[in-house]
């Protein structure tokens, strides 16, 4: 039996990187894993794969921009499957204007909802059961970007993961005696799709020296696995080798600013 059988997990950003390897880790300890993300496609995948290895998982398009959207997918979990036990906020974006000089409101607020505010909604949407029942882990992904802001992430990819890690402590804080576990998890570079999304996208041999989606999602699942009587409310996970990213920041500062300004470098 696994560590996790009878759970109900949701999973945010299922169809691929972290979230991928996160619900494949969950499904084999024994959760029934809730499989989420805007495209329908890469998420049966996965859910393919889960039962092909005797796991339980069902995929259901979800935008977590939408407040309403949000609810509905808790509510549709909760009569199709159960009500959620593990919560896991993996799903996020970053602006592709990095630069808070140049960076527009509208791309500022996106990334914003994406990272912040959705996770605010689906805590709210799954938190009244998990406090009926008297236990119920909540871990969000966010980066090490909190610690360290520049512009690999950029300034509302930051700003955003640093104001999650703090609505994560606040939950632990208020809710660790109701027995809600909540957990921020802060990874360093993984190799993951978003990487392509880069000002400058990492060559391949640069990829190799980051850490792998799966290396994440181990630790996702330690903290999920644990006994209810443990929590791990932060975790670092950063890779073994610092790369030298002074080129990616540098073309990085340029990204979307106007052909006239004055102090950008010439081509």
């Amino acid at each position: 039996m696994g560590l996790l059988e009878g759970k109900i997990a949701l999973v945010t950003g299922a169809g691929s990187g972290i979230g991928r390897e996160t619900a494949l880790l969950l499904a084999k300890d024994g959760a029934t894993v809730v499989l989420t993300g805007r495209r329908i496609e890469p998420l049966r995948e996965v859910a393919a794969l889960i039962e092909e290895a005797n796991g339980k998982a069902v995929a259901r398009a979800l935008d977590i921009e939408t407040r309403e959207e949000i609810f509905a997918a808790v509510t549709w979990i909760k009569d199709s499957v159960g009500p959620v036990d593990i919560l896991v906020n993996n799903a996020g974006s970053a602006s592709k204007v990095l630069n808070a000089r140049f960076l527009s409101e509208a791309e500022w607020t996106s990334t914003i909802n994406v990272n912040l505010t959705a996770v605010f909604n689906l805590t709210q949407a799954v938190l009244p059961d998990m406090i009926a029942k008297g236990e119920g882990t909540i871990i969000t992904v966010s980066s090490l970007a909190v610690i360290n802001p520049n512009l690999l992430g950029g300034a509302a990819y930051g700003a955003a993961k640093a104001g999650v890690k703090n609505f994560m402590t606040f939950l632990h804080n208020t809710y660790r005696n109701q027995g809600i576990r909540a957990t921020t998890i802060l990874p360093g570079e993984t190799n993951t799709p978003i990487m392509d999304n880069r000002a400058r996208p990492p060559l391949q041999e640069e990829r190799a020296v980051m850490m792998d989606p799966h290396d994440v999602a181990r630790a996702i699942v330690l903290c999920a696995s644990l006994n209810k009587s443990a929590v791990i409310p932060e975790l670092h996970i950063c890779p073994t080798f610092m790369r030298d990213t002074s080129a990616d920041i540098e073309i990085a500062r340029w990204v979307g600013a106007p052909a006239d300004t004055p102090d950008m470098p010439k081509k």
